[in-house]
């Protein structure tokens, strides 16, 4: 496990916008994934992706990395935002886009 968490902390450290989801942006495999990714490309947002439902020790690893229960999961500037309900609340009082342009 470990490794995994190493992993994410690099992908974090090495990327400005990083989101563990459920699916891919194409195919998202749950809502909550697929209102987080729709907020991205209406903002415009360069990101990359990780699908947790590719790999299980990603998916625990994750949850155990941030201490969040859930999945998606968005981070900027190696800072954790937060998951679907967060990214929706500062999406819509305009704060996001303030976020990610940083």
């Amino acid at each position: 496990m470990s490794d995994t968490i190493d992993n994410i902390q690099k992908t974090i450290n090495e990327n400005k916008i990083v989101l563990y989801m459920k699916g891919t942006p194409e195919s998202p495999q749950c809502g909550f994934s697929s209102r987080v990714v729709q907020i991205l490309n209406e903002l415009g947002t360069m990101y990359i992706s990780f699908d947790v439902l590719a790999d299980p020790d990603l998916r625990s690893g994750i949850k155990e990395f941030s201490n969040w229960p859930t999945i998606p999961q968005l981070y900027v500037n190696g800072e954790f935002v937060g998951g679907c309900d967060i990214c929706v609340e500062l999406y819509t009082n305009g704060e996001l886009a303030g976020i990610l342009e940083k």
